[in-house]
């Protein structure tokens, strides 16, 4: 991005910092508690512009609204469908054959590759 921004360096600070996969409305709230001049536009905005200008990850999620992470290197994500919280993991995938074998089943080139496996977390089974 061309153009520096006070407002989008603390944004990214915000996500560097947070190890939940924060809500754009988390990242909105945490901003404007330091800096109450912000509005919720820009940090929206700018949430768009770091994802599109590859500076962070959205998360799609299926319930609830979408996460970002800084992590920009693959890793896996389990997700809890229940609440919704978002954990790292690490594990051992062969990313080259599971890239070759969408590849071959789809014809989809994969640019970024990270697994997510859904399941329920142990906070919301007791």
């Amino acid at each position: 991005m061309k153009n520096y921004s006070r407002q989008r360096e603390e944004i990214i600070k915000v996500i560097k910092e947070s190890y939940n996969h924060p809500t754009a409305e988390d990242i909105y709230m945490t901003v404007k508690a330091k800096d109450p001049a912000v509005s919720r536009s820009t940090v929206y905005r700018n949430l768009g512009l770091l994802v599109e200008n590859n500076i962070i990850n959205k998360i799609s999620m299926q319930v609830g609204p979408d996460r970002f992470d800084y992590i920009r290197e693959p890793h896996n994500h389990a997700i809890c469908m229940k609440c919704g919280k978002i954990f790292d993991f690490e594990y051992n995938f062969e990313y080259e054959k599971i890239k070759e074998s969408v590849l071959g089943q789809t014809g989809i080139e994969i640019s970024t590759l990270g697994i997510a496996i859904e399941g329920i977390c142990n906070s919301c089974k007791k």
